[in-house]
């Protein structure tokens, strides 16, 4: 009788996990209508439900590059050509395209990552807010975020090298200074990319 009843939950367990729900990869960024981290006078929308880590199932595109003799363990973003390079400490290279700042809003120079973040936060600058008071005081994860699910950020305190809720921005200059990525490469990026990361930023 324990036996039957052992096969009877085993059955009923199998049946409820074959039943359990699949998140698809977040794709409605375009119904906020390309809100950006920078951009505070477009209208702040609410955010939808959202679930912080859904399981991402679609294949990362392969950004992997034959190695070019760029030093290792470093980020070098070429600005004129919206991409963003890295070579590991062991050789291998990967690239990405990339958003870079508006004319006027551009730097150039070398500086060093910092610290990484799942799922950051999005804190209006004063100057944001003040230019539009609609903004909230603290942005939460979600698909509204305009960091996108990860953020790297960078050692002078002010730029970042994010994701977006703006994917059609990618191969622009749309941003006041930091670097938007799409999320899939983001995420690859900030598994294998380490504080203490060297970044060489060109025109």
């Amino acid at each position: 009788m324990r036996l039957l009843a052992l096969v009877a939950a085993a059955f009923l367990l199998t049946v409820f996990q074959a039943q359990a729900q699949i998140y698809e990869p977040y794709n409605g960024y375009d119904d906020f209508d390309g809100y950006g981290y920078d951009d505070p006078y477009s209208p702040y929308p609410p955010p939808l439900d959202y679930d912080p880590a859904p399981p991402y199932q679609e294949p990362l595109h392969d950004r992997r590059q034959p190695p070019t003799g760029r030093a290792k363990g470093t980020i070098e973003i070429v600005t004129s050509e919206h991409t963003l390079i890295y070579t590991t400490p062991w050789g291998e290279q990967f690239a990405y395209p990339i958003a870079v700042g508006r004319e006027g809003k551009q730097w150039y120079g070398s500086t060093r990552v910092v610290s990484k973040r799942a799922h950051p936060e999005w804190r209006p600058t004063a100057g944001m807010r003040q230019k539009n008071p609609r903004l909230p005081a603290v942005v939460k994860p979600g698909p509204a975020n305009p960091l996108g699910t990860r953020a790297i950020y960078l050692a002078d305190g002010l730029l970042r090298i994010h994701g977006t809720n703006d994917p059609s921005s990618i191969g622009t200059n749309a941003s006041s200074g930091c670097f938007r990525m799409y999320r899939q490469d983001v995420e690859e990026l900030y598994e294998i990319v380490q504080p203490g990361t060297k970044v060489i930023v060109r025109r």
